[in-house]
């Protein structure tokens, strides 16, 4: 699955167009590798997210089409927050 997508539909963000757009300005690595929006996930990665003075360190645990709010929360697994 898409970067972008996988982002929007495990609703760490709202907009698919945010990914896109946050991953492009180089904020996102996969596996400590520069992401784009169209970088495949897949079970097993682990993403860091640095955006404005936060970031988000997670584990992919599913990777699903379209998930429900609470089947979004279950498809990663946070390691770190700062």
């Amino acid at each position: 699955m898409r970067l972008d997508k996988y982002l929007k539909t495990s609703r760490i963000f709202k907009r698919r167009t945010i990914a896109k757009e946050i991953a492009l300005n180089d904020k996102i690595t996969i596996n400590n590798r520069m992401a784009k929006p169209s970088s495949e996930v897949k079970v097993g990665d682990i993403i860091r997210i640095s955006y404005k003075d936060k970031t988000l360190e997670f584990k992919v645990l599913d990777i699903s089409m379209s998930a429900s709010k609470d089947a979004a929360q279950g498809m990663y697994e946070i390691i770190g927050e700062k």
